[in-house]
């Protein structure tokens, strides 16, 4: 029996015989292996529905294995339409196709199988004729369309998000033209998405800003994402507008740069609230440093019996303080990095034509303003001692400032470490002045360990400074 598929004779080079009525494929058994080797379900009946054969992929599709020449039509438990309304198998396109004499498409349904699963997908019943023209039975294929679904809902989320962003989001090809442009777009530049789409990314680019736009492509192209980059940006009325953009790479499927997302955000008030910080912390800067000028004047006047050194040590313990003041900035004003107050405490200890320190640790860690005051003060303190009797007294010595954060979880302490090396041989002192009660008495308190060694190579100071 030579096989007519939707009454149209298939061609003589396929020679593939059915015999319907047994659900049996003649011929060579390698057309068995191709079906049964293709990733896609495919099953047929004969010309009253029954199932005569399916491939393993329709097994897996189904979730069992329906008996030939008993079951009918489609091998799914339960079948639905995508709105969720039982579909019955003898209602299905398969039966549809067989009972009009006609193939079926552009059809969605849902099979249900055994252990509960859905699987929307789409099938593509076909009769099959013999040479006479008689129906003999049917082939069917049934596309999964899961990932397809998964991916319009994907889709649709995201566009939803986009829709409703605060934010401006827009996209663009390498070449500049705007493809796309979200409600928050609208509102932040003036323009609408008619307005905009369609049109170069440089007319929100005032004039003397022209040349970022080639530094961004230039960087997208190499497949790098740009974060919170703080430009100006011109909207329709001409006036400006002080951003905040994020800009991302957007692929093609094969991985392939093709354009570019963007975020902005208006950054003005946050502008507007920083100037007015920095005009608040300016005046607040200059009052301590005002207040600190007073405090020397009159200790100057009180201390005038005493030593020249005695006021010296006073005065720069002062200037210790003001310094540290100075660390901190605006948008950080509650805390100074640790690396800075170091270096700037220690500043004026360096010599002309060498530098007796080597300041060794991590960068990102930070002190809240009252340690960072008291910790100032140590370093002052310090320095000053070893410039007096230690290892900043002569031209060998060397001051080793070193700090590191304990090894696992989230640290809570820092080890900060002075040690002295190369200068004269130092001892225990007779009493304790000043430094030494500072960093014992006032550290205690405020630090996690305060540790001081007089060895004969020179002072040693260890502190674990809460983080």
């Amino acid at each position: 029996m030579r096989l007519v598929v939707g009454q149209a004779e298939p061609s003589p080079q396929i020679g593939l015989l059915w015999q319907v009525g047994e659900g049996i494929l003649e011929g060579d058994s390698r057309f068995r292996q191709i079906f049964n080797a293709l990733p896609v379900a495919i099953y047929t009946t004969d010309a009253a529905g029954r199932i005569t054969f399916y491939n393993e992929a329709a097994a897996a599709f189904w979730g069992h294995r329906p008996t030939l020449g008993d079951d009918q039509w489609c091998g799914s438990w339960k079948l639905f339409w995508p709105d969720g309304t039982p579909l019955p198998h003898d209602e299905c396109p398969m039966a549809v196709a067989l009972k009009e004499g006609r193939a079926v498409r552009n059809i969605e349904a849902v099979a249900e199988r055994p252990d509960g699963s859905r699987v929307p997908f789409m099938p593509f019943p076909t009769p099959l004729y013999d040479a006479s023209g008689t129906l003999i039975g049917a082939v069917n294929l049934l596309m999964d369309l899961t990932e397809r679904k998964r991916a319009e809902r994907s889709g649709t989320w995201l566009a939803a998000i986009v829709a409703s962003s605060d934010d401006a989001i827009i996209s663009k090809d390498l070449d500049g033209t705007i493809s796309s442009w979200n409600h928050g777009a609208e509102r932040l530049f003036g323009y609408t998405a008619g307005e905009a789409v369609g049109r170069s990314i440089t007319m929100l680019i005032p004039y003397d800003r022209h040349n970022e736009e080639p530094e961004i492509v230039e960087r997208i192209r190499r497949g790098e994402r740009i974060d919170h980059y703080e430009t100006v940006r011109r909207r329709k009325d001409g006036s400006l507008i002080e951003i905040s953009l994020t800009v991302s790479p957007v692929m093609n499927a094969e991985g392939k740069v093709v354009g570019a997302s963007k975020i902005a955000r208006d950054i003005t008030e946050r502008k507007r609230a920083q100037e007015q910080q920095n005009l608040i912390l300016g005046e607040i800067k200059h009052r301590i440093k005002n207040t600190l000028a007073i405090v020397q004047a009159i200790a100057m006047q009180t201390m005038s019996s005493a030593s020249s050194e005695e006021r010296g040590a006073f005065v720069g313990r002062l200037h210790a303080l003001a310094n540290t003041h100075d660390l901190l900035r605006l948008e950080i004003w509650n805390r100074a990095s640790l690396r800075d107050v170091v270096s700037r405490v220690l500043e004026p200890f360096r010599e002309k034509h060498r530098d007796p320190f080597v300041i060794d640790g991590p960068d990102n860690v930070w002190l809240n303003a009252n340690k960072s005051v008291l910790l100032a003060m140590v370093l002052h303190e310090l320095a000053t001692n070893a410039v007096k009797y230690g290892a900043l007294s002569n031209k060998t010595g060397q001051v080793h400032v070193g700090w590191e954060l304990p090894q696992g979880g989230h640290p809570d302490y820092v080890k900060f470490c002075w040690r002295e090396s190369g200068g004269p041989r130092v001892g225990a002192p007779d009493h304790k002045g000043f430094g030494t009660l500072l960093i014992e008495r006032a550290l205690g308190a405020e630090f996690g360990a305060v540790c001081i060694e007089y060895v004969p190579g020179g002072v040693i100071c260890k502190l674990e400074i809460p983080i």
